[in-house]
């Protein structure tokens, strides 16, 4: 997995994600994939994205949908999460082309871990 690029989206639209998976706890990583991991999306295509967070609870991935949702980001964003995938070329398809967009600091995830 290679380190992030702006995958077509804003700076605004960047911090944002950003600032919102650095406030969802059992959230490590969140990994874009698809069409704007890969550099060929268009200006209309949607924002996938995977999330390293086994503990994440259901009702923590809806907040964070929800949250995501209320940006008003002019793209449709689909939340997935790793542990979660049982399709093994989807998973095959994130390890391979997947970008970090936003990384916990590894001291948080060992305070997390606790």
């Amino acid at each position: 997995m290679s380190q992030p690029k702006d995958f077509g989206l804003s700076q605004r639209a960047l911090d944002a994600l950003r600032a919102l998976f650095a406030t969802c706890g059992p959230v490590r990583r969140a990994i874009v994939y698809g069409s704007r991991a890969k550099g060929n999306f268009r200006e209309g295509s949607d924002i996938d994205i995977a999330l390293d967070a086994p503990d994440l609870p259901f009702d923590a991935l809806l907040r964070l949908s929800t949250q995501i949702d209320d940006l008003m980001l002019p793209w449709q964003v689909d939340l997935a999460v790793v542990s979660q995938i049982d399709n093994p070329d989807l998973l095959a398809h994130i390890d391979r082309v997947g970008k970090v967009l936003w990384k916990r600091p590894a001291a948080e995830n060992s305070d997390h871990a606790r």
